[in-house]
This record gives structure tokens, sequence and C-alpha cells, in this order.
């Protein structure tokens, strides 16, 4: 009898559809596809919406109906929960007044200038015999600024440099008879400390200062002995790069780096147990997963964000899928080293310092799947929109369905090891050539690169950090073209939009959008790549590890990535750089020869029950 049937992937991200009519005979024709966003956690009943409307799409696209529609097999959906926690693991304190680091996009003049900070208004009854720091307040007209320094200095103040609320230092400077370095856009204005010593620098155009980010220059321009140049030394570290920076000395204001407590995790396996730090690093946490591995479980200590962390994800899935806390289980555990932008206590307009941080994605998986309740409530839903005799039926485990979907792009051969690369998790499958198949779910893939490229350019903007994940980047360097990443020239017939201009953009597929960052296109480029080998490559080299016999990845011959990911302009290339030295042929996958890496399990469903030729109607809720 001739059947219309649709399989349905539910993934963490995205719900594929992929319809196909079965003729008596047991031929297949695919005639429609389909892609929406998932609703709700995998496999729960909040999918149905994703389910009903990908299904629906597939059979627009198809000009069939509802009503024609017979079969719809959904995959083996395990609830997985992705969460993410930013440890900052060192800080640098800067006490009482003592500010550092500003760095004003138009600094003014050039040069090193030391001395004590005089108000505005004191300026013309300054000592003659002490150089001296003018400090602007706020509201001060940059003329009347540049005539009180020009007329301070012509009755022999020594007015070494200049500290302004406002954004006029070019313009003060271009009108002063003496040349001296000048620091604006300081917010804080009124907690600069008068009557201190303060060393002011400003570097020329395209470098960076190089006495104030150097602690033994801060020793001599202080007067520091050893054990002050040590504790100094953060600031110092936080200068590095600026092109301009003001460091004030207060009588009693100090300098540490010290560390904080980041919280422990307790690692649990099926035979071992490890409790390590989390201020140690992403090294020795994974370092210490793999010894226990198979991870069964992992608790986060109390009172830290870490263990918020850990909790917090448990929690939700316990919430969403109507199970027992005590069944809930994190089943992997990805920490990352990155570095996250601090403001720095004590500074005057919100200055930051890169600090080390310890990145935490864990997945969870629960006791049982709740695919049964999906599959009666898709059926619900749809005989109520004139489904009238469709059925629902859970077709297969979602590794298996991967493995035969992937099986159909042009140039494989079992043994196949297929990688899906996702939102929320990076899962690993491999068929032998007897059919036997095998699989792995690691936490972290495209959510928490996009995390870790928000933390890391403090963008505070997680949409923007998806754009920058997603697109090459170029410069706008004049009105007319911009300069690719990769050093190309692209030329423009209209002007391109004054917000473009010198601005590092991403070059989407709706055209050029800005990033209003002050961080220069190679951080970004670096910044981003970096991002992506430490998640999607570190994750391919540990699932292949896992599935391969005996952990050998040279006993792999063919990998072919799959997932959204993997449509990625720079993911494909990452990986198989990575296991190219294991003679292992990698590439993005192409299912049905048509597809791309999508579809692959949708397709794998319908695949696997043509093959198991099943001379009964699959119940609700049950595997074809």
């Amino acid at each position: 009898m001739f059947r219309t049937v649709v399989g349905v992937d539910i993934g963490n991200s995205t719900t594929e559809s992929s319809l196909a009519t079965i003729d008596p005979d047991g031929s297949v024709e695919y005639v429609g596809a389909a892609l929406t966003r998932t609703t709700g956690i995998k496999g729960t009943v909040k999918n149905v919406e994703g389910v009903a409307k990908s299904v629906m799409r597939a059979l627009e696209g198809a000009g069939m109906a509802l009503a024609d529609l017979d079969l719809i097999l959904l995959n083996e959906a395990t609830p997985v929960i992705s969460g993410l926690a930013m440890e900052t693991i060192t800080e640098t304190i800067i006490t009482e007044s003592t500010m550092i680091g500003h760095d004003p996009r138009t600094p003014g003049g050039r040069g090193l200038g030391v001395g004590t900070i005089v108000d505005f208004e004191s300026l013309a009854e300054s000592d003659t015999e002490t150089p001296i720091i003018v400090l602007v307040p706020r509201g001060t007209d940059f003329d009347v600024t540049a005539k009180a320094i020009n007329a301070a200095v012509e009755s022999g103040v020594d007015v070494t440099g200049a500290i302004l609320c406002n954004d006029d230092a070019v313009l003060v400077a271009n009108r002063l008879n003496v040349k001296i370095p000048i620091i604006d856009e300081v917010s804080r204005i009124d907690l600069v400390p008068v009557g201190m010593v303060a060393a002011v620098e400003v570097a020329g155009p395209g470098q960076s200062i190089r006495t104030l980010s150097n602690a033994y220059g801060l020793a001599t321009i202080f007067g520091l002995d050893p054990d002050q140049t040590k504790v100094v030394s953060p600031v110092a570290r936080a200068l590095t790069g600026n092109r301009s920076a003001v460091v004030v000395r207060t009588p009693s204001g100090d300098v540490e780096d010290r560390t904080i407590p980041a919280g422990s995790l307790e690692l649990q396996g099926e035979t071992k147990k490890a409790k390590v730090d989390v201020s140690r690093g992403a090294a020795d946490i994974m370092a210490e997963v793999q010894r226990v591995s198979p991870l069964v479980d992992v608790m986060g200590e109390a009172g830290t964000n870490t263990g918020g962390m850990i909790a917090n994800v448990r929690q939700s899935m316990a919430d969403l899928s109507n199970h027992a806390l005590a069944d809930v289980r994190i089943g992997d555990l990805l920490a990352i080293d990155t570095a996250v932008p601090q403001e720095v206590r004590g500074g005057m307009a919100g200055e930051v310092a890169l600090e080390n941080a310890v990145a935490l994605a864990a997945m969870v998986r629960t006791k049982e799947s709740g695919m049964k309740a999906v599959a009666e409530a898709v059926t619900s839903h749809l005989r109520a929109a004139g489904a009238t005799k469709v059925d629902v039926a859970v077709g297969g485990v979602e590794a298996e369905m991967a493995v035969l979907g992937a099986l159909t792009t042009p140039g494989t051969d079992k043994p196949l090891v297929v990688l899906d690369l996702g939102g929320g998790s990076t899962d690993a499958a491999v068929i032998e050539t007897n059919d036997h198949t095998d699989a792995t779910h690691l936490a972290g893939a495209g959510d928490l690169v996009t995390k870790l490229i928000d933390a890391e350019l403090g963008l505070d903007n997680l949409e923007l950090a998806e754009e920058i994940k997603r697109c090459p980047l170029g410069k706008a360097e004049s009105f007319f073209h911009i300069r690719l990443e990769n050093g190309t020239v692209q030329f423009f017939e209209k002007p391109l939009p004054p917000t473009a201009f010198a601005r590092v953009v991403a070059l989407g597929e709706t055209g050029m959008n800005p990033i209003p960052t002050r961080h220069s296109l190679d951080r970004i480029r670096a910044v981003r790549r970096t991002a992506k080998e430490r998640v999607f490559v570190v994750n391919a080299l540990r699932a292949l590890r896992s599935i391969a016999p005996g952990g050998d990845l040279r006993q792999i011959g063919f990998v072919v990535l799959l997932g959204g990911c993997a449509l990625d302009f720079e993911i494909p290339e990452l990986i198989a750089d990575a296991v190219a030295p294991f003679g292992i042929v990698c590439g993005t996958g192409n299912v049905r020869g048509t597809e791309g890496p999508r579809n692959a399990v949708a397709s794998g469903l319908v695949a696997s029950y043509v093959a198991s030729q099943a001379p009964a109607e699959p119940q609700v809720g049950a595997r074809a």
C-alpha cells in the first residue's frame, strides 16, 4: 500500500523533517524537507509545536495536504541541557583612589608627564617649583582650558600633563604652546585625588605606552622598593597595549593580585572519584574527567558560582521533564581556559583588565526518555488539526539514525563515524561493517562558542557574538572599500554607511554589520577561531577517541560532519586539520546528495522504517 511517511529529528536547537512516499514494492522517493526552531527542551512535550510546524512546512513544500499523511517517525530524543558557568580565578584590585589604564579613543599630545595633581581653579596660583598635572572638570570649554594652561606656562608653572573629563584632548593639545600628554573621557573626574603624585603617558598613533606598562618604569617614577614593585606589577600588566594611561599613587593606596575561590567539582565515575578545584584550570579538570571516565555524575561546591550552575542545570531538567531530582545525572563536562574583562576597582572611567577564567559546560541526561509522551501529544495535536489517520511512533535511536542518514552521502562507506555538531552538544556515532553502532554525547557546541566570544570580547550581546561566530570579518578603510580578514580588498560602487567607516564589520548574508567595539580585526578573529578550536576541535578528538577501537584514531577511516555547525565557514576546516595526521578522511556531509549536513537523522528514520519491512502498523509511542 502506498504510504506517506515523515521522519522528524528533534534536536537541541532545530527540528528537521524529511518527507517521503513509499510504494508497495518498498521503493522510496524523498519529496520534501523542512527546518524549524525546536520549541522547549529536546525530548519534552513542549516539542509538539515545533514538530507540527516542521511537518506542515515539509508537506506544503511537496504540495501535499495534512490529510495525506500516514506516519510520523520521531527520533529517540533523550533530553539534554547544557549549562555554562564562567569563573574568574584571578582579579586585579585597586584600593583607595588609584587609577590605572585609562585608554580614551583620542588622547592628546605625546610623551610622559609626572607631577602633582592640581585642580583647574588653582592652576594660576600653582607653585612654580613643582611639576603639576592639571585636573579639568566637566563642562569646561576646550578653548578656556587651553588659554589657562598657556597662561600658567608663561608665568613659569611647570605643567607636565592634563586630565580632562570632556572628549577635548586633541582640541586642547592643538591650542597649546607646549606639547604635553593629555588624557580625556575620564567620566569619574571627581574621584581623582588632588595633591597626589601621578604619571600621564600618551603614545603616538599606532603605538602603545612603554613606561607605565613596565613595572620597573613605575618603580622609577614613584621611587618604589622591590616589595612595592612586586605589589604594583598588576597595574603594569593591565596597561599593556594601551595607547594612553594614568597612574595615581595615594598614600594609603595599594594594589594586589589575589586568587578568588572559584569552587570545586566532585567527579563521580563508574569506578573512580575525584575532587578538583576549578582555579587549577581547564587542563587539570579535563585530566580528572578523563581519569574517572566514564562519568556518572558531577557535584559542585555549595555557595560558589560553579555549584550554582550545576544545581540550576540539574533542577531545570527535573522541572521540565517531570523527573525526580535524584534521577537527573550530569553525563559530561567540558572545561575551557579563557580570559574575560573585569572592571578594575578604583578606576575612574570603567577601566577593565583581562583576567583568567574557566568556562564550564555540563550536559544533563535523565534516567529515562519521555518520547512516548511526546509521540502521544503530537498525535493529539495533528488529529485535532485534521490529520485523522496519522500515527506517530518513536522510530529509532538518534545515533543509529544519524549514521544511516550519513551513509547516503556520496563517497562514504562502512565503517563510518559521524560527528553531529549542534547547538548544545557534540555527538558522535560509529557504524561498523557488521552494522554494529556505538555513540557518545559530549557537552559543549555552538552555544558555548557564542558565549565564549561574548565573554572574551566583553560584548554583553549574544546576538552580536553569534554573528561574529558565523560571519567573516572586514575593516571599512574608506567609504568605497573594505579589507577582508584574509587580506584581500573589496570595492563598492556606492558609499558604505557612515556607521561602518573605520570599523570592523561582520559580513553576514543580509549585509555589513558594524561591530561596536574597540578591538582590532585581528583580535576579534583570533578570539573567534580560538573559541571554536577550544570547543569543537577538543570535543571532536574526545568523541573520536571514545568510540575508536582501543582509543586509536588511526582505526577510523571516514568521518562525516553533520549538524548546523558543520555549515560554518571555519569549523569543518579546523576539525579536518586536527584529524589529518591520523589518516582520517573528514568532510561535511551531503545527506542524500542534496541536503548538505542537515536532515541526516530525519532521513535515517525513513530509511530504517523501510528496511524494517514491518508488517504491522507501529503503535503510538512504540519503536517502529
